[in-house]
């Protein structure tokens, strides 16, 4: 029996490292919503032998094509080798411990419906709800346009968060317009580089409002695989003061280096 909700010109492209279980249950929750795409890629880092044995598994019962890699080699390669293998108009990226919620599939036939219309190069469906993207303007459909302010009394350092790695519609074309992703890197300046390339390079992003498309696990069904500076989750107080005058010093340098090179 046909999907329900079945998205032609689209990749579901997922990024896998050591967290085959958090897959499984992404595929599952896919499948439970009855969403069906003309192809999902999954793209492993070099897993660990287990993992890359139970994805393998998966394959008896969920249609899709792996791509891997012998050795580990970072988010940026693992996205860069997943977006080259991709063939449709359209690509989906979702990394593996994430999943879709029950408002997705219209939310999302609307998405591709103005990227069809309109020159979007990405469509976000999260984002952390302690960091909400600053400048936004209501749009359609629930969206809204995600506004780049490149005045230095725009002083929020999520300004720059026009692009992230969250779940997103893009263009399948978008490495030739943004360029590759950091390579040998972690994955926090990684996401980052790009986040500047998108900017400089006059990407255009629509942001969904809300409720979440995506839910984050945030760890609850295996241990996350990046695991970020202990000063940046520090509950300190003298650390956040730090941390807020490091962040406001990093938002004048990068919007200096950015007006100059635009």
């Amino acid at each position: 029996m046909a999907a329900k909700h079945n998205f032609d010109r689209v990749t579901l492209l997922i990024t896998h490292y050591n967290r085959s279980k958090s897959l499984e249950h992404l595929l599952k929750r896919c499948a439970e919503e009855d969403l069906s795409f003309e192809e999902v890629v999954i793209s492993d880092d070099g897993s660990k032998p287990e993992h890359l044995a139970h994805v393998k598994q998966l394959q008896d019962t969920y249609a899709f094509r792996l791509i891997t890699t012998p050795v580990n080699k970072g988010l940026g390669n693992n996205i860069n080798k997943g977006q080259d293998a991709v063939k449709t108009p359209y690509t989906l990226y979702v990394q593996e411990d994430f999943e879709p919620t029950a408002d997705f599939a219209p939310n999302f036939g609307n998405a591709v419906k103005l990227m069809d219309a309109e020159d979007w190069d990405i469509i976000r469906f999260y984002t952390f709800p302690w960091a909400p993207f600053p400048y936004l303007k209501d749009y359609k459909y629930n969206y809204a346009e995600m506004l780049f302010k490149s005045t230095l009394w725009h002083l929020n350092h999520l300004k720059f968060r026009l692009y992230s790695d969250h779940p997103h519609l893009r263009r399948s074309t978008f490495l030739e317009k943004f360029g590759r992703y950091l390579e040998g890197q972690r994955g926090d300046p990684t996401e980052y580089n790009m986040c500047m390339q998108f900017i400089l390079k006059g990407g255009k992003a629509l942001m969904f409002k809300g409720p979440d498309l995506f839910l984050h696990e945030h760890g609850a069904i295996e241990p996350n695989t990046m695991v970020r500076s202990k000063w940046k989750l520090s509950n300190s107080i003298f650390i956040k003061l730090l941390r807020s005058v490091y962040l406001k010093g990093k938002v004048v340098n990068s919007t200096l280096k950015l007006n100059k090179l635009r």
